[in-house]
Protein backbone atom coordinates (compact mmCIF):
# COMPACT_ATOMS: atom_id res chain seq x y z
CA UNK A 1 0.00 0.00 0.00
CA UNK A 2 2.78 2.44 0.97
CA UNK A 3 4.70 1.79 -2.25
CA UNK A 4 1.58 2.44 -4.32
CA UNK A 5 0.96 5.72 -2.47
CA UNK A 6 4.61 6.78 -2.90
CA UNK A 7 4.40 6.13 -6.64
CA UNK A 8 1.15 8.12 -6.77
CA UNK A 9 2.73 11.02 -4.82
CA UNK A 10 5.75 11.08 -7.15
CA UNK A 11 3.48 11.09 -10.20
CA UNK A 12 1.36 13.93 -8.77
CA UNK A 13 4.54 15.85 -7.85
CA UNK A 14 5.73 15.56 -11.44
CA UNK A 15 2.30 16.66 -12.67
CA UNK A 16 2.66 19.72 -10.43
CA UNK A 17 6.15 20.27 -11.88
CA UNK A 18 4.67 20.08 -15.38
CA UNK A 19 1.92 22.58 -14.52
CA UNK A 20 4.59 24.79 -12.95
CA UNK A 21 6.42 24.72 -16.28
CA UNK A 22 3.52 25.84 -18.45
CA UNK A 23 2.13 28.14 -15.75
CA UNK A 24 5.49 29.88 -15.31
CA UNK A 25 6.84 29.60 -18.87
CA UNK A 26 5.77 33.19 -19.37
CA UNK A 27 8.13 34.30 -16.60
CA UNK A 28 11.19 33.56 -18.68
CA UNK A 29 10.05 34.50 -22.16
CA UNK A 30 7.08 36.90 -22.11
CA UNK A 31 9.21 40.04 -22.22
CA UNK A 32 11.44 38.68 -25.02
CA UNK A 33 8.44 37.63 -27.10
CA UNK A 34 6.55 40.89 -26.53
CA UNK A 35 9.55 42.96 -27.68
CA UNK A 36 10.04 40.62 -30.68
CA UNK A 37 13.54 39.76 -29.52
CA UNK A 38 12.59 36.08 -29.91
CA UNK A 39 9.79 34.23 -31.68
CA UNK A 40 7.46 32.33 -29.34
CA UNK A 41 8.60 28.88 -30.49
CA UNK A 42 12.32 29.69 -30.29
CA UNK A 43 11.80 31.28 -26.89
CA UNK A 44 9.95 28.23 -25.58
CA UNK A 45 12.62 25.80 -26.80
CA UNK A 46 15.36 27.90 -25.27
CA UNK A 47 13.46 28.25 -21.98
CA UNK A 48 12.79 24.49 -21.82
CA UNK A 49 16.48 23.67 -22.34
CA UNK A 50 17.66 26.23 -19.78
CA UNK A 51 15.02 25.05 -17.27
CA UNK A 52 16.42 21.52 -17.60
CA UNK A 53 20.02 22.67 -17.12
CA UNK A 54 19.11 24.95 -14.19
CA UNK A 55 17.58 22.04 -12.29
CA UNK A 56 21.04 20.49 -11.90
CA UNK A 57 22.72 23.58 -10.46
CA UNK A 58 21.88 23.16 -6.78
CA UNK A 59 19.88 21.44 -4.04
CA UNK A 60 19.62 24.10 -1.31
CA UNK A 61 16.11 25.22 -2.28
CA UNK A 62 14.94 21.59 -2.35
CA UNK A 63 16.27 21.15 1.19
CA UNK A 64 14.32 24.21 2.38
CA UNK A 65 11.07 22.93 0.83
CA UNK A 66 11.49 19.51 2.44
CA UNK A 67 12.00 21.25 5.81
CA UNK A 68 8.73 23.22 5.75
CA UNK A 69 6.70 20.49 7.47
CA UNK A 70 7.45 17.29 9.37
CA UNK A 71 5.33 14.32 8.37
CA UNK A 72 5.07 10.92 10.06
CA UNK A 73 6.83 7.97 8.43
CA UNK A 74 3.65 6.24 7.30
CA UNK A 75 0.94 6.17 4.66
CA UNK A 76 -0.68 9.02 6.59
CA UNK A 77 2.42 11.16 5.97
CA UNK A 78 2.23 10.36 2.27
CA UNK A 79 -1.41 11.47 2.14
CA UNK A 80 -0.42 14.79 3.72
CA UNK A 81 2.17 15.38 1.00
CA UNK A 82 -0.23 14.25 -1.74
CA UNK A 83 -2.95 16.62 -0.49
CA UNK A 84 -0.52 19.55 -0.44
CA UNK A 85 0.37 18.88 -4.07
CA UNK A 86 -3.27 18.58 -5.15
CA UNK A 87 -4.11 21.89 -3.48
CA UNK A 88 -1.23 23.61 -5.27
CA UNK A 89 -2.23 22.12 -8.64
CA UNK A 90 -5.84 23.24 -8.15
CA UNK A 91 -4.78 26.84 -7.50
CA UNK A 92 -2.30 26.77 -10.41
CA UNK A 93 -4.98 25.60 -12.83
CA UNK A 94 -7.47 28.20 -11.62
CA UNK A 95 -5.04 31.11 -12.00
CA UNK A 96 -3.78 29.76 -15.34
CA UNK A 97 -7.36 29.63 -16.65
CA UNK A 98 -7.87 33.30 -15.83
CA UNK A 99 -4.39 34.27 -17.07
CA UNK A 100 -3.22 35.52 -13.67
CA UNK A 101 0.55 35.16 -13.02
CA UNK A 102 0.34 33.85 -9.47
CA UNK A 103 3.16 32.03 -7.71
CA UNK A 104 3.48 28.25 -8.15
CA UNK A 105 6.09 28.33 -5.37
CA UNK A 106 3.78 29.84 -2.80
CA UNK A 107 0.92 27.61 -3.97
CA UNK A 108 3.13 24.62 -3.19
CA UNK A 109 4.20 25.90 0.23
CA UNK A 110 0.64 26.96 1.04
CA UNK A 111 -0.63 23.55 -0.01
CA UNK A 112 1.86 21.71 2.20
CA UNK A 113 1.05 23.95 5.18
CA UNK A 114 -2.70 23.61 4.62
CA UNK A 115 -2.61 19.82 4.51
CA UNK A 116 -0.27 19.71 7.52
CA UNK A 117 -2.58 21.92 9.60
CA UNK A 118 -5.61 19.87 8.58
CA UNK A 119 -3.86 16.65 9.63
CA UNK A 120 -2.19 17.89 12.80
CA UNK A 121 1.34 17.44 11.39
CA UNK A 122 4.16 19.73 12.50
CA UNK A 123 4.57 23.00 10.59
CA UNK A 124 8.00 24.60 10.95
CA UNK A 125 6.94 28.23 11.21
CA UNK A 126 10.52 29.46 11.75
CA UNK A 127 11.52 28.08 8.34
CA UNK A 128 8.40 29.54 6.75
CA UNK A 129 8.95 33.02 8.22
CA UNK A 130 12.72 33.20 7.60
CA UNK A 131 12.95 31.50 4.22
CA UNK A 132 9.48 31.89 2.71
CA UNK A 133 7.57 34.91 4.01
CA UNK A 134 10.42 37.43 4.38
CA UNK A 135 11.92 36.64 0.94
CA UNK A 136 8.37 36.65 -0.49
CA UNK A 137 7.99 40.27 0.63
CA UNK A 138 11.54 41.45 -0.03
CA UNK A 139 12.18 39.94 -3.48
CA UNK A 140 9.45 41.79 -5.43
CA UNK A 141 10.22 45.08 -3.65
CA UNK A 142 13.91 44.72 -4.47
CA UNK A 143 13.08 43.60 -8.02
CA UNK A 144 10.96 46.70 -8.64
CA UNK A 145 13.52 49.15 -7.21
CA UNK A 146 16.56 47.50 -8.81
CA UNK A 147 14.91 47.29 -12.26
CA UNK A 148 13.84 50.93 -12.00
CA UNK A 149 17.37 52.08 -11.14
CA UNK A 150 19.03 49.79 -13.68
CA UNK A 151 16.75 51.09 -16.43
CA UNK A 152 17.51 54.69 -15.44
CA UNK A 153 21.22 53.88 -15.78
CA UNK A 154 20.64 52.36 -19.24
CA UNK A 155 18.66 55.42 -20.34
CA UNK A 156 21.47 57.72 -19.21
CA UNK A 157 24.26 55.63 -20.81
CA UNK A 158 22.48 55.38 -24.17
CA UNK A 159 20.89 58.84 -24.15
CA UNK A 160 22.87 60.01 -27.21
CA UNK A 161 22.67 56.76 -29.18
CA UNK A 162 20.39 56.08 -32.12
CA UNK A 163 17.12 54.57 -30.81
CA UNK A 164 16.90 52.09 -33.70
CA UNK A 165 20.45 50.82 -33.18
CA UNK A 166 19.96 50.69 -29.42
CA UNK A 167 16.79 48.63 -29.81
CA UNK A 168 18.54 46.19 -32.16
CA UNK A 169 21.36 45.79 -29.67
CA UNK A 170 19.02 45.16 -26.76
CA UNK A 171 17.02 42.63 -28.78
CA UNK A 172 20.22 40.62 -29.13
CA UNK A 173 21.04 41.16 -25.46
CA UNK A 174 17.59 39.86 -24.52
CA UNK A 175 18.54 36.46 -25.88
CA UNK A 176 21.12 36.26 -23.10
CA UNK A 177 18.93 37.80 -20.38
CA UNK A 178 15.97 35.54 -21.24
CA UNK A 179 18.26 32.49 -21.13
CA UNK A 180 19.57 33.63 -17.74
CA UNK A 181 16.01 34.06 -16.49
CA UNK A 182 15.02 30.57 -17.69
CA UNK A 183 18.12 29.09 -16.05
CA UNK A 184 17.14 30.77 -12.77
CA UNK A 185 13.60 29.44 -13.12
CA UNK A 186 14.93 25.89 -13.44
CA UNK A 187 17.28 26.44 -10.51
CA UNK A 188 14.44 27.64 -8.29
CA UNK A 189 11.27 25.88 -9.35
CA UNK A 190 12.47 22.39 -10.33
CA UNK A 191 14.10 22.11 -6.91
CA UNK A 192 10.79 22.75 -5.19
CA UNK A 193 9.35 19.60 -6.73
CA UNK A 194 12.52 17.70 -5.81
CA UNK A 195 12.00 18.80 -2.21
CA UNK A 196 8.43 17.49 -2.16
CA UNK A 197 9.44 14.13 -3.64
CA UNK A 198 12.20 13.89 -1.03
CA UNK A 199 9.58 14.62 1.65
CA UNK A 200 7.47 11.75 0.29
CA UNK A 201 10.48 9.42 0.30
CA UNK A 202 11.11 10.42 3.93
CA UNK A 203 7.53 9.57 4.84
CA UNK A 204 7.90 6.23 3.07
CA UNK A 205 11.16 5.43 4.83
CA UNK A 206 13.20 5.26 1.62
CA UNK A 207 15.60 8.06 2.65
CA UNK A 208 16.64 9.67 5.93
CA UNK A 209 17.33 13.28 6.89
CA UNK A 210 20.66 14.42 5.47
CA UNK A 211 20.66 12.07 2.47
CA UNK A 212 21.44 13.70 -0.88
CA UNK A 213 18.71 13.89 -3.49
CA UNK A 214 18.58 10.71 -5.59
CA UNK A 215 19.74 11.32 -9.16
CA UNK A 216 16.48 9.97 -10.60
CA UNK A 217 14.55 12.62 -8.66
CA UNK A 218 16.66 15.42 -10.18
CA UNK A 219 16.32 14.05 -13.72
CA UNK A 220 12.56 13.47 -13.38
CA UNK A 221 11.89 16.96 -11.97
CA UNK A 222 14.11 18.62 -14.59
CA UNK A 223 12.34 16.74 -17.40
CA UNK A 224 8.83 17.50 -16.13
CA UNK A 225 9.36 21.24 -15.77
CA UNK A 226 11.07 21.40 -19.18
CA UNK A 227 8.18 19.62 -20.89
CA UNK A 228 5.71 21.90 -19.16
CA UNK A 229 7.66 24.95 -20.23
CA UNK A 230 7.70 23.79 -23.83
CA UNK A 231 3.93 23.40 -23.70
CA UNK A 232 3.77 27.15 -23.12
CA UNK A 233 1.62 29.46 -21.06
CA UNK A 234 0.08 31.81 -23.60
CA UNK A 235 -2.64 33.26 -21.35
CA UNK A 236 -0.17 34.39 -18.69
CA UNK A 237 2.38 35.44 -21.31
CA UNK A 238 -0.14 37.95 -22.66
CA UNK A 239 -0.64 39.43 -19.17
CA UNK A 240 3.07 39.74 -18.41
CA UNK A 241 4.18 40.87 -21.85
CA UNK A 242 1.42 43.26 -22.83
CA UNK A 243 -1.24 43.99 -20.25
CA UNK A 244 1.02 45.29 -17.47
CA UNK A 245 2.97 47.57 -19.81
CA UNK A 246 4.11 47.54 -23.41
CA UNK A 247 7.86 46.91 -23.10
CA UNK A 248 10.66 47.91 -25.43
CA UNK A 249 13.83 45.76 -25.76
CA UNK A 250 15.87 47.82 -23.29
CA UNK A 251 13.22 47.53 -20.58
CA UNK A 252 12.77 43.86 -21.34
CA UNK A 253 16.52 43.32 -20.93
CA UNK A 254 16.60 45.30 -17.67
CA UNK A 255 13.69 43.40 -16.10
CA UNK A 256 15.02 39.97 -17.12
CA UNK A 257 18.56 40.73 -15.93
CA UNK A 258 17.45 41.94 -12.52
CA UNK A 259 14.98 39.08 -12.06
CA UNK A 260 17.63 36.49 -12.96
CA UNK A 261 20.08 38.06 -10.50
CA UNK A 262 17.52 37.91 -7.70
CA UNK A 263 16.77 34.23 -8.43
CA UNK A 264 20.45 33.21 -8.30
CA UNK A 265 21.18 35.25 -5.16
CA UNK A 266 18.26 33.91 -3.17
CA UNK A 267 18.89 30.29 -4.25
CA UNK A 268 22.59 30.24 -3.37
CA UNK A 269 22.97 32.83 -0.61
CA UNK A 270 19.69 32.43 1.28
CA UNK A 271 18.42 28.97 0.22
CA UNK A 272 15.04 30.65 -0.22
CA UNK A 273 12.39 29.26 -2.61
CA UNK A 274 11.19 32.62 -3.90
CA UNK A 275 8.58 33.17 -6.56
CA UNK A 276 9.88 33.62 -10.09
CA UNK A 277 6.47 35.09 -10.94
CA UNK A 278 6.68 37.78 -8.25
CA UNK A 279 10.25 38.60 -9.18
CA UNK A 280 9.85 39.06 -12.93
CA UNK A 281 6.48 40.81 -12.64
CA UNK A 282 7.81 43.37 -10.17
CA UNK A 283 10.91 43.88 -12.31
CA UNK A 284 8.71 44.47 -15.37
CA UNK A 285 6.76 47.08 -13.39
CA UNK A 286 9.96 48.72 -12.16
CA UNK A 287 11.54 48.96 -15.61
CA UNK A 288 8.25 50.08 -17.13
CA UNK A 289 7.75 52.81 -14.54
CA UNK A 290 10.79 54.66 -15.94
CA UNK A 291 8.63 55.70 -18.91
CA UNK A 292 6.26 57.31 -16.46
CA UNK A 293 4.38 55.80 -13.55
CA UNK A 294 1.09 56.13 -15.38
CA UNK A 295 2.45 53.93 -18.20
CA UNK A 296 2.10 50.90 -15.93
CA UNK A 297 -1.45 49.54 -15.92
CA UNK A 298 -1.82 49.61 -12.16
CA UNK A 299 -5.31 48.08 -12.32
CA UNK A 300 -3.82 44.92 -13.83
CA UNK A 301 -0.99 45.12 -11.30
CA UNK A 302 -3.52 45.30 -8.45
CA UNK A 303 -5.27 42.14 -9.63
CA UNK A 304 -1.91 40.36 -9.78
CA UNK A 305 -0.99 41.52 -6.28
CA UNK A 306 -4.38 40.33 -5.03
CA UNK A 307 -3.63 36.89 -6.49
CA UNK A 308 -0.23 36.94 -4.77
CA UNK A 309 -1.85 37.62 -1.40
CA UNK A 310 -4.53 34.97 -1.90
CA UNK A 311 -2.24 32.22 -3.21
CA UNK A 312 -0.88 30.96 0.11
CA UNK A 313 -4.23 30.73 1.99
CA UNK A 314 -6.31 29.55 -0.99
CA UNK A 315 -3.88 26.78 -1.94
CA UNK A 316 -3.81 25.86 1.75
CA UNK A 317 -7.61 25.63 1.92
CA UNK A 318 -7.71 23.54 -1.26
CA UNK A 319 -5.05 21.22 0.17
CA UNK A 320 -6.93 20.91 3.48
CA UNK A 321 -10.07 19.94 1.56
CA UNK A 322 -8.08 17.36 -0.42
CA UNK A 323 -6.69 15.94 2.83
CA UNK A 324 -10.12 15.57 4.43
CA UNK A 325 -11.51 13.90 1.30
CA UNK A 326 -8.50 11.57 1.02
CA UNK A 327 -8.71 10.78 4.73
CA UNK A 328 -12.32 9.70 4.33
CA UNK A 329 -11.84 7.75 1.10
CA UNK A 330 -8.70 5.87 2.18
CA UNK A 331 -9.65 5.62 5.85
CA UNK A 332 -6.19 6.74 6.93
CA UNK A 333 -6.03 7.03 10.71
CA UNK A 334 -3.60 9.73 12.04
Amino acid sequence: MDLAIIIAVVVVALVFDYTNGFHDAANAIATSVSTRALTPRVALVMAAIMNFVGAFLGQKVAKTVSDVITVPESSHGLIIVMSGLLGAIAWNMLTWYFGIPSSSSHALIGGLVGSALASGAIVKWDVIIDKIVLPMIASPLFGFAAAFLFMLAIMWIFRRKSPSKTNRGFRLAQTVSAAAMALGHGLQDAQKTMGVIFLALLAGGYVVEGDPLPVWVIIAAASAISLGTYSGGWRIMRTLGRRIIHLDPARGFASETIAAGVLYTTAYAFEAPISTTHTITSAVMGAGATKRFSAVRWGVARSIITAWVLTFPMAGLAAAACYWISHLLLEVIP
